[in-house]
């Protein structure tokens, strides 16, 4: 019987293939996400294209980043953040919303940033 657990689905050749952090295949001036996605104080995590994920945060309002999400410890998909801090949920790192900077390991370097603008109301790849 197929559908037990998440492991179980790859076993029934239902599993969708596992997200990877950053831009995938877009390129400069391509949508991100529409900046009222974006909550204050947390953030999303959006789907681009090729398979993959960016982390856009806004740490004060009108104030945007955003981080390739693959933790630098294993490259495991990190959580928007909560409570003012993004953590791995793989063994718990946790990292900085505004600088992407390591704030407790076990990884040893923060979290990669990857360049946006604010045009009009959408956010895009600088």
């Amino acid at each position: 019987m197929c559908g037990l657990v998440a492991a179980a689905l790859s076993a029934c050749g239902e599993s969708a293939p596992r997200k990877t952090g950053g831009v995938g295949s877009a390129r400069p001036g391509d949508r991100v996400t529409p900046a009222a996605s974006v909550p204050v104080g947390g953030g999303v995590l959006v789907d681009m294209p090729g398979n993959a994920q960016l982390l856009v945060v806004q740490p004060r309002p009108g104030e945007f980043r955003a981080f390739d999400p693959s933790c630098p410890h294993v490259g495991s998909l990190v959580n928007p953040p909560t409570g003012g801090v993004i953590t791995c949920p793989l063994h718990g790192s946790a990292f900085d919303p505004e600088t992407g900077s390591v704030r407790k390991g076990p990884a040893t370097t923060g979290l990669s940033e990857v360049e946006i603008t604010l045009s009009g109301e959408e956010l895009l790849l600088s």
